[in-house]
Parts: structure tokens; C-alpha cells; sequence
């Protein structure tokens, strides 16, 4: 069973992981009647939480840690692009990255959305027919990898519990602020 109550992190403020971290994201919020998900690390802990008192598809969210720190505001731009940008909680003025569906890609058949954080770039890509996809960086690495989650004896979880594999030295907070933009582009929260 999944610990609701977790020990504090040493350091709240640095989400950087120097080793490989897999998490469990529930797409459900804790909170009653409420849109959102939450994500759990490798200890059952509760790490990050996506509460949308509103109704699903609302134009802004945030993403917080398990006090319930705003670490990101994500806002839904030109709805009928699929265009977000997300602000980092302590500065409202400049946008921390962008996100915007790569059309050029829909045409070879891969399902893309392009992420620009600063000078770098990343992508998200859908995996097709599945609730999985993946994160890959300018280099075409794979900084994270979300599936379908399977129970220690192999049994299948719902669409709604994925497991999320994160890579060694990255910012696991901008990793979530990036799922949080696909569950919303998606639909799912």
C-alpha cells in the first residue's frame, strides 16, 4: 500500500536526480471531485500533484509538490493550435518553455509536440494506439519513458496508472511539468 503520509525530502527546492528515478503517476487527484493526478516516487512517496478544482480541459493549471508549492503555472494558448506555455512560480513575467503540436511530424505519422526551455528543445511523442510516449532531447536521447503501468506479478493497471521512467541528470520538475502539459493536451486531467 502506497504511504499517503511521506517523510520530508532533503531538499525540497532541488528537483535535479543524479540517478535514474521511476515514478508512478496516478491520473486521478487526491481531492474529491477534483481533475488532476498525482505522482508517486519509487518509495510510495508523494512527490508532485495536479489539482483542477474545475472542470477537465480548463486553460490553466498547477503543478505542485506534496505541501502544495506552485512549482509551475501551465496556460493553454490559441486553442485550436495546441499551444502552451508554462511559468515557473517565482517569476510570472517570462515564460519557462513553450510547447506547440509538430505538424510536420503528424504528417509522417508520428503524433510530436515540440518543447523549446531556452535554447533547448525536446520533444514529446506519442506512441501510437497506447497511453505511453516518450521525451526525447535535441540529441534524440530519451530523458523519459511513460507506460502503461504492470503490477509486480504482471497484471495490468488501468489506462489512468502509468509508470514513468526518468534518466540521470534532469530536472525531474521540468520532466512533470512536461507530463502535466500531455495529460492536459490529452484530455486526461
Amino acid at each position: 500500500m502506497t504511504k499517503v503520509y511521506p517523510q520530508q525530502r532533503t531538499s525540497s527546492s532541488n528537483y535535479m536526480a543524479y540517478e535514474r528515478e521511476t515514478y508512478t503517476i496516478w491520473m486521478k487527484s487526491l481531492i474529491f471531485h477534483s481533475n488532476g493526478c498525482t505522482v508517486y516516487d519509487s518509495n510510495g512517496d508523494i512527490v508532485y500533484r495536479v489539482d483542477n478544482y474545475d472542470k477537465k480541459g480548463t486553460p490553466q493549471v498547477n503543478l505542485m509538490d506534496l505541501q502544495g508549492r506552485v512549482l509551475c503555472t501551465i496556460h493553454k494558448r490559441f486553442l485550436g493550435f495546441g499551444s502552451w506555455v508554462v511559468y515557473k512560480c517565482k517569476s510570472d513575467e517570462k515564460a519557462w518553455f513553450q510547447v506547440k503540436r509538430c505538424y510536420k511530424m503528424m504528417i509522417m505519422g508520428k503524433v510530436t509536440w515540440q518543447i523549446m526551455v531556452g535554447t533547448q528543445k525536446y520533444c514529446i511523442q506519442r506512441i501510437k494506439g497506447k497511453t505511453a510516449f516518450r521525451i526525447i532531447n535535441i540529441d534524440g536521447d530519451i530523458v523519459a519513458n511513460a507506460k502503461q503501468k504492470h503490477s509486480s506479478t504482471g497484471i495490468v493497471l488501468g489506462n489512468d496508472v502509468l509508470t514513468l521512467e526518468v534518466e540521470a541528470d534532469v530536472d525531474h520538475s521540468l520532466i512533470m511539468a512536461f507530463v502535466t502539459v500531455f495529460g492536459l493536451i490529452c484530455g486526461r486531467m
